[in-house]
């Protein structure tokens, strides 16, 4: 049985800020997660893509902020607990006992549920024919860009992760994007881009056309595409990419009682608990008036449901705030020398 302040549920990077925080007010956390590495989406979908929305980062990949996040928690000597799902928790004398599939067990007054949209599998395309190159040159994420060099990519999809990889990879592949409408979901920003680059042939953009078959015999050739009056048309293709979202699965937790609406946690925002005494969740699993699914509102989340777990963790201490500019308190947590 493992003791500690706070168990934290997802290793992404809304549940390494929040490890952050509880280390700087002085908690002791242990961190969980499904996957065999540490960085949820991040790692999982996304590890070469840009992100631009982190404050005072211009660019950074998906691995590179997972990497900077663990950096930043590594004084506190936190411990993570990989390829483990909780299966079970329940309230043992106002503290919460969780066990997990593999049968590790812990004992904490503190639970943060930051587990991103739970257990998650990207949308496959929907013919038989991509399964044989499926994890090869069918891809449904991108951990690593520089396979595409010099190739030709045909990428599917109308959101942000189709929009964002197009004009990611257009600097170095021949890139063709289709989407079965002619509007795209992503921002518009991104739309703008693509319709620029369009102009310039640095990307070939189809719409109102879908797959049909995928072509090669041992390798991959070509894609066959078909618009809404039944033509078709072959695109060379090396690699060929689909971005259709993901299928959520919430799995245990739709049994911890928890007031669960539409997949989703509903949360107060003074300190993110939900309707459980010492239950937190951060994230995009979390839901509330205004709710923007941004990391660094996660952050944000993280921040404030680490000092929500100070009282019951510490219930003979009273929280007080410290600046970590000012704070020999905090300098000292983080290894900071006066």
């Amino acid at each position: 049985m493992i003791n500690t302040d706070v168990v934290i549920i997802g290793a992404g990077p809304t549940g390494l800020f929040c490890a952050h925080q509880l280390g700087i007010i002085g908690l002791k956390c242990e961190i969980v997660d499904n996957l065999d590495k540490i960085g949820g989406q991040c790692i999982e979908l996304y590890p070469d893509k840009p992100i631009y929305d982190i404050p005072a980062i211009p660019e950074c990949t998906g691995e590179e902020l997972t990497n900077n996040l663990i950096e930043q928690i590594k004084p506190f000597n936190f411990n993570f607990h990989l390829s483990e799902r909780v299966q079970e928790i329940k309230n043992i004398d106002e503290k919460w006992f969780l066990k997990t599939t593999n049968g590790k067990e812990f004992l904490a007054p503190n639970i943060v549920i930051a587990a991103g949209v739970g257990s998650f599998e990207p949308r496959k395309f929907p013919t038989n024919s991509a399964d044989k190159f499926d994890g090869d040159t069918v891809l449904y994420s991108i951990k690593d860009k520089t396979i595409f060099k010099d190739k030709s990519v045909v990428i599917f999809g109308g959101g942000d992760s189709a929009l964002d990889w197009a004009i990611e990879l257009s600097k170095n592949s021949n890139v063709t994007l289709v989407h079965r409408r002619d509007e795209f979901r992503g921002a518009q920003a991104s739309v703008d881009k693509v319709k620029e680059l369009q102009e310039k042939n640095k990307i070939s953009v189809l719409t109102k056309c879908s797959i049909k078959e995928v072509k090669g015999n041992g390798k991959l050739e070509s894609v066959e595409i078909k618009d809404e009056e039944g033509n078709s048309k072959d695109i060379k293709a090396d690699y060929v990419l689909g971005f259709f979202g993901l299928i959520m699965q919430l799995g245990p937790i739709l049994e911890w009682g928890l007031n669960i609406d539409k997949k989703l946690i509903p949360v107060n925002t003074e300190n993110f608990e939900t309707n459980k005494k010492g239950i937190f969740a951060i994230g995009d699993i979390c839901s509330y008036p205004g709710k923007l699914k941004l990391i660094l509102s996660g952050f944000h989340e993280g921040a404030l449901a680490a000092r929500g777990c100070f009282k019951y963790a510490k219930p003979n201490e009273k929280y007080r705030f410290e600046f970590t500019t000012s704070s020999k308190t905090v300098k000292g947590r983080l290894g900071v020398k006066e």
